[in-house]
């Protein structure tokens, strides 16, 4: 049950921190945007990269509950892939089929490499 309240936790957080993105981003742009999802998208890669560099270095230490409540809970609320989908998919619709393709392959390509550069970020944080 102590797992299922750490998910719950996080996520409520990492929620509520996703949509302070949306509303940000759209004051920015003066209306809503798929930039909020890429940004979103990519903070979650650089930092889901970076905890876990540091964990597999040994340069971090967590209980499995702290790495459930961050991981799961926290990242997986912040983190929006389905909303990722959705913003696609409305790019194709009302842009066209290029649009959505950059769309796709950017935010891949960039999630990939900032995960892999986070990644070896977090390995090499000081103990």
């Amino acid at each position: 049950m102590t797992m299922w309240v750490a998910v719950l936790l996080g996520g409520a957080f990492g929620s509520v921190a996703r949509h302070g993105v949306n509303i940000v981003t759209a004051r920015v742009l003066g209306a809503p945007s798929p930039w909020a999802t890429a940004a979103v998208n990519m903070l979650g890669s650089v930092a889901i990269g970076v905890l876990a560099g540091a964990l597999a270095g040994n340069r971090l230490s967590m209980s499995r509950l702290a790495q459930t409540f961050v991981f799961v809970g926290i990242l997986g609320g912040f983190t929006t892939f389905s909303t990722f989908m959705l913003d696609t998919l409305a790019l194709m619709q009302i842009e066209g089929p290029q649009r959505a393709a950059v769309n796709l392959i950017g935010q891949l390509a960039a999630g990939l490499a900032l995960t892999y550069a986070g990644y070896h970020i977090g390995l090499r944080l000081p103990t």
